[in-house]
């Protein structure tokens, strides 16, 4: 189930927007990190598997985001670390893009 997130102007190049997403069947808000990095949009749980802090909150460059907190970096695409601490990748989700609104579906998560 896609939900709207926000509109892509609302997204600056390299830098990402944390929302919480209602997902229908679920009691707590699904935290979701939405990142355009080089001319692409991505959403990843915005929560760093090493330690429980928002992922949104840290710097994104060439398609990664790093944790403000011990640095470490996800792959964008993938969810995968990329760099210590972390070493479990965070869930990633599918991202469409209709009439200037940037859509995620939580319910389609990826861990790869």
């Amino acid at each position: 189930m896609k939900l709207r997130v926000c509109a892509l102007d609302d997204i600056a190049e390299e830098a990402a927007l944390g929302v919480e997403l209602d997902v229908e069947g679920e009691d707590e808000p699904t935290p979701v990190c939405v990142v355009r990095s080089g001319g692409r949009v991505f959403a990843i749980r915005d929560e760093c598997s090493h330690q429980d802090v928002r992922l949104s909150d840290g710097d994104v460059e060439d398609g990664r985001i790093e944790c403000w907190l011990h640095g470490s970096q996800f792959d964008l695409e993938s969810g995968k670390p990329t760099c210590l601490p972390a070493t479990d990748p965070v869930p990633t989700y599918p991202v469409t893009i209709e009439s200037g609104d940037v859509y995620v579906d939580v319910a389609a998560a990826e861990l790869k």
